[in-house]
């Protein structure tokens, strides 16, 4: 057993309780889909017609002047979300809840809302409130609304744009993630490099095709030619299958169809794990991290709205709530889940990357060549 993995290890009892939760979340969310798809909704509603908003003292984030404005402009909103339904529905329940505001919920992968986005902000349309993606620093600041929630001050200062346009809700640690079914753990590389040595992997290991940041971070740690020279290695010796979608990438090493993830965002891996996955996940040098952020619409067509529930999403609430899911928090009064995950990264070098959209631009070619070109 790694080390990493030791420490992620946990109470079994607590993990039950989180994949019994996790399943019951799925079930409700499908119920939810089901019936909304039958009514030929395009987003997904969630309402409280019948629940009386809960007191304010329950619910530190939520402030009564701002919801009263927030009720003003018509009691709902608009988020635009990469997080899959199965927790965005339920989390986003206990801000209808809280708020009685309903909440429209449109769910896609990043780079599409980061399309989508941008489609609406040339055209002029006031379409949505707040977006939570994992790329969020990379759209273009005239997109975003600045501003400075209260319960910014809670979460990690590295979270924080230092432009006040985005707030990190989960951390995205990068590592790999193998199947504990195809490989043992004593034999999982102890290094990059090592990945080299393991030809018997070959056409069985994955990596997303968008792992511009986990890309930049090497380059970073390892300098331009020997971390060139590594990754040449590893995709001559191990072959590794561009894949389209973290989550499916991770959901792939699990069932087994993938033996080993090159780069993974190690929520996702424990995600898996929590529902029962056989899947682990090992941190090697270097461990980029980014965030997976909320930031509000400069054209939202309910910003106090919108305000209300970017503090929301950093709450203790709300990051408690994600933590069941395996999203590891922002908030040092948030414990990971399994307990211990952060800890063991930060054994590791840990490099924040942030990239603009011009050094996403840049970042994403040099991959592509690197690994698109095998």
């Amino acid at each position: 057993m790694t080390p990493l993995a030791a420490a992620l290890q946990g109470s079994t009892a607590g993990a039950k309780r989180c994949c019994n939760l996790r399943r019951t979340h799925n079930r409700e969310a499908s119920l939810l889909h089901r019936e909304l798809k039958q009514a030929g909704l395009a987003g997904l509603v969630l309402a409280s017609c019948c629940i009386t908003p809960a007191a304010a003292a329950d619910h530190a984030w939520l402030d009564q002047k701002l919801l009263a404005a927030a009720k003003a402009e018509g009691g709902e909103m608009t988020i635009y979300s990469s997080t899959n339904e199965g927790e965005g529905l339920p989390l986003w329940k206990l801000f209808t809840d809280a708020t009685g505001i309903k909440v429209n919920y449109v769910r896609g992968a990043d780079a599409i809302l980061m399309s989508r986005m941008t489609l609406e902000f040339r055209a002029n349309k006031k379409a949505w409130d707040i977006a939570q993606t994992a790329t969020i620093n990379k759209m273009p600041p005239q997109e975003l609304l600045q501003f400075d929630p209260p319960e910014a001050k809670n979460i990690s200062p590295e979270a924080r744009d230092p432009q006040h346009r985005w707030y990190g809700v989960y951390a995205n640690y990068n590592a790999p993630d193998y199947n504990t079914q195809h490989v043992h753990a004593a034999d999982v590389p102890n290094s990059y490099e090592d990945f080299a040595k393991h030809p018997e992997w070959a056409g069985h290991v994955s990596i997303d095709g968008t792992d511009n940041e986990w890309l930049k971070a090497m380059f970073e740690y390892y300098g331009d030619e020997k971390a060139t020279k590594i990754i040449q290695d590893i995709v001559a010796t191990v072959k590794p299958v561009v894949t389209d979608g973290h989550l499916a990438a991770a959901r792939s090493v699990g069932s087994g169809e993938y033996w080993v993830g090159l780069n993974q965002y190690v929520n996702l891996t424990m995600n898996v794990k929590l529902a029962g996955g056989p899947i682990d996940t090992f941190a090697l040098d270097p461990v980029a991290l980014f965030f997976g952020a909320v930031g509000v619409s400069a054209k939202a067509p309910h910003p106090n709205t919108a305000l209300l529930a970017a503090n929301f999403m950093l709450s203790k609430e709300c990051e408690t709530f994600l933590a069941k899911f395996g999203r590891i928090p922002t908030r040092a009064d948030v414990e990971s889940n399994p307990p211990g995950i952060v800890a063991a990264l930060n054994k590791k070098k840990v490099i924040t990357v942030s990239l603009s959209p011009a050094d996403e631009h840049t970042w994403q070619q040099k991959f592509n060549d690197l690994f698109k070109g095998q």
